[in-house]
């Protein structure tokens, strides 16, 4: 698994990630140990970007609950 798959999952799980993502989610991101890509990619919201960079289809993004568009 990816690490950036990692971490959505993680902000999907865990109340306390989502929060600190929402406050800075590029200190969050950097914290989780994203690289420069996978974080440009967040913060653009392009779920296919991102779904490229974890490895996923597109559409298994949308099973995950935080809402990408918002990063």
């Amino acid at each position: 698994m990816s690490k950036l798959l990692d971490y959505l999952n993680t902000l999907d799980k865990d109340a306390a990630a989502r929060e600190a993502h929402a406050k800075d989610p590029k200190a969050a991101m950097k914290k989780f140990g994203l690289t420069p890509e996978e974080k440009a990619a967040v913060m653009s919201g392009d779920k296919k970007k991102i779904a490229d960079l974890a490895g996923v289809d597109e559409a298994a993004l949308s099973s995950i609950q935080v809402n990408i568009s918002s990063f």
